[in-house]
């Protein structure tokens, strides 16, 4: 397989995609993975790298945690690739949700240590977020995100709460959050309108919805004391779905994000716009991998999280 860089994207997975063993066999088999490993121990204060590397899962899956986590495995694995391929640089980059500020770090528009501190307090405001307005999340299988829009609508008005959509992940998959009496009647309309199944995710926060907004008031303060700068290439926002090529395009976007839906199926196409023809997910799993591979079965997509599936994108 060869890589060309003016059809490439990289794109980064965001919460969900952890699991205990992440990165282990990536700073095994490469130093500069085991340095930025012992980087973020470092700055963080504690070990970060025992918890991806041996758990417990729970404590792992803690927002808090997951973040970083993420963030740490898929900076590695970039950093990984893009050595191996010369300092390659890709057509455009994006991130699912939180795996943004993976793809700032790869654009080149914001420094590690700052993405991993932005990363902490996000995961930090939105574990408060939890206990101050809690909520939930639910994936609808097989039920048009325009058409779970206006159940979201209708349920929010029967039950006086808040819900709507917040990812657009493939066709045939949205995920919709909010109050849990409203998403529970959105739920349960979606089932009456066809929906194969509606099924209610282990979270207690309501991410990407207006339950977040005092949660994103909070992190927007981090966001504007960061050093954000103009990426190298395109960054595809969660929010616009569209390229983004300034600082401010950028801080704009990131302080949106909590309470706005993940537009990841226009964030493709967008991508496709530009050029891309071969997407490489840089991290842990390859949920997105499959998420575009069902948007548009005739791209090529794979992830690079591992020593075997970097061995694979480089064609060894």
């Amino acid at each position: 397989m060869t890589l060309d860089p003016k059809r490439t994207a990289f794109v980064f997975p965001g919460q969900g995609s952890q699991v205990v063993g992440m990165g282990k066999a990536l700073a095994e088999k490469h130093p500069e993975a085991r340095r930025l490993f012992e980087e973020v121990d470092a700055l963080l204060g504690f070990s970060l790298t025992r918890l991806c590397w041996e758990g417990p899962d729970g404590e792992l899956a803690d927002t808090f945690n997951t973040q970083p986590a993420l963030l740490t495995h898929s900076v590695a694995a970039w950093r990984v690739l893009t050595d191996a391929l010369g300092g390659f640089q890709p057509l455009c980059v994006a991130g699912h949700s939180m795996g943004e500020f993976s793809a700032l770090v790869a654009s080149g528009a914001l420094p590690f240590p700052d993405a991993l501190r932005l990363t902490r307090e996000r995961g930090r405001v939105m574990s408060g977020a939890g206990k101050t307005t809690p909520g939930g999340m639910a994936a609808i299988l097989n039920c048009p995100a325009a058409v779970l829009e206006k159940l979201c609508v209708q349920a929010a008005q029967e039950t006086g709460g808040i819900v709507g959509v917040a990812n657009d992940n493939c066709p045939g998959q949205v995920v919709i959050s909010g109050e849990d009496r409203a998403l529970a009647r959105a739920m349960a309309l979606a089932l009456q309108s066809g929906a194969r199944r509606a099924v209610r995710l282990h979270v207690s926060i309501g991410s990407h919805s207006p339950l977040m907004k005092e949660a994103a008031l909070e992190f927007a303060r981090a966001v504007n004391a960061a050093p954000l700068a103009d990426p190298r290439m395109p960054l595809i926002g969660n929010v616009g779905a569209a390229p983004l090529r300034t600082s401010d395009a950028l801080r704009d976007d990131i302080n949106a994000q909590l309470t706005s839906p993940v537009r990841w199926v226009e964030s493709v196409r967008a991508m496709q716009a530009l050029g891309a023809d071969t997407f490489i997910e840089l991290g842990s799993k390859d949920v997105l991998t499959g998420l575009i591979k069902r948007i548009d079965p005739a791209v090529r997509a794979m992830a690079a999280g591992s020593p075997e599936e970097i061995r694979s994108v480089l064609g060894v």
